[in-house]
């Protein structure tokens, strides 16, 4: 993978605080591993309460770690004042979620300015084996702050 420069030289603390504000990655229990610009690794353990109807982990969860995970890596190479969000994935289930332990590794393919496409992996650890289990690439949005204009009021037309 291309060494990323990032455009926020705090880039680590924003990444870090960005994922902190969501809820959806405390109730899962979802953690970042590590961090570097343009990359990401985060786990979560196995919990009983993110399994369907066959005790594997649901899909949903997988792709809820694949997604934050390319959002995080986006993230770490946007300026200062921007958000992030989601505007399109594919994943792809490989194998069954069963395991003690998920991994979801991200990295940026290509930045731009407004969109960021990355890609993604998640595996699972069982019984001393790594397996990959599924595949994600996802674009993500810089959200910027837009630049208020100032305009004089309209004439009304009575």
């Amino acid at each position: 993978m291309a060494a990323f420069e990032p455009n926020n030289p705090g880039y680590r603390a924003a990444a870090i605080a960005m994922f902190e504000r969501q809820p959806a990655m405390h109730t899962l229990g979802i953690v970042i591993v590590r961090l570097a610009p343009g990359e990401v690794e985060l786990a979560m353990l196995h919990s009983a309460a993110f399994t369907q109807q066959n005790g594997f982990v649901h899909a949903g969860i997988i792709t809820a770690g694949l997604d934050n995970a390319c959002g995080v890596a986006a993230f770490t190479l946007m300026p200062s004042e921007a958000d992030i969000l989601t505007v399109e994935f594919k994943t792809t289930l490989l194998a069954p979620a069963r395991g003690e332990r998920f991994v979801f590794k991200a990295e940026v393919v290509k930045p731009g300015r407004t969109l960021t496409f990355c890609e993604a992996k998640a595996f699972a650890e069982h019984e001393g084996k790594t397996t990959l289990i599924a595949t994600m690439t996802g674009t993500l949005m810089a959200m910027l702050p837009r630049a208020t204009a100032s305009h004089e009021p309209r004439p009304s037309h009575a």
